[in-house]
């Protein structure tokens, strides 16, 4: 890779880390939010990759699925936020609250809800390798969400008493019932397996595109 290509990319990954670091700063983020764990991995992961990038002096990109699995966790993180959470409502205006503290701990909730998981896409993108993940994959990156919907609400009916008891309303079984949560839980599911496929497509398509140039500039 070209050094402008490789400084271009030690740039996006240092802007993902300082917009996490960032959005988990301004205001009270608590552990039990998936926004929250989601977001420490994301750091972790792109931490770990621009230590290795100054180390080698070279675009590194450790453990590519893990890098989807990111990918993917930042992205549902972005979609549930905005469409089950904020109902599709606008966040801008929430940035320029009365309330200054109202409007800090908005603004956090805007990088670590759109801002990071946009440039995380965008990283997932526009930086190799491509095409090395397999469909099988996805399932695998299914098992975090489910895993940590499943603890939640274990850890809320046997400790009713526990900050944040449910983190997220379908979390609830108190709201509309165990029945309708699980048909409620299932839909969900079914939207995450398909935006897991997605983020993989997304990835497949850049690889065809540049196995496709490839080949125009061989043939020329």
């Amino acid at each position: 890779m070209e050094p402008a290509t490789r400084y271009a990319a030690f740039a996006l990954r240092s802007a993902i880390v300082i917009v996490i670091v960032s959005g988990l700063l301004l205001g009270e983020r608590r552990f039990a939010f998936f926004t929250s764990q989601s977001s420490l991995i994301a750091l972790g992961y792109f931490l770990t990759a621009l230590v290795l990038m100054a180390q080698r002096r070279a675009t590194v990109t450790p453990v590519p699925a893990l890098r989807g699995a990111v990918t993917f966790w930042l992205t549902t993180t972005a979609l549930i936020a905005h469409f089950l959470n904020s109902h599709g409502t606008n966040p801008i205006p929430g940035l320029f609250d009365p309330d200054p503290a109202v409007a800090i701990d908005n603004t956090g909730l805007f990088l670590l809800h759109y801002v990071s998981p946009i440039l995380v896409l965008i990283d997932w993108l526009a930086i190799g390798p491509h095409g090395v993940i397999r469909w099988r994959t996805a399932l695998v990156w299914l098992l975090y969400p489910i895993g940590y919907g499943a603890v939640m609400i274990v850890r809320g009916t046997l400790l009713p008493a526990v900050n944040d008891r449910y983190p997220y309303p379908f979390l609830d079984p108190t709201v509309a019932g165990i029945g309708s949560m699980s048909l409620a839980l299932g839909r969900i599911i079914l939207i995450l397996a398909a935006i897991a496929f997605a983020v993989i497509a997304l990835d497949r398509l850049v690889s065809m595109r540049a196995r496709r140039r490839a080949r125009v500039a061989i043939t020329n």
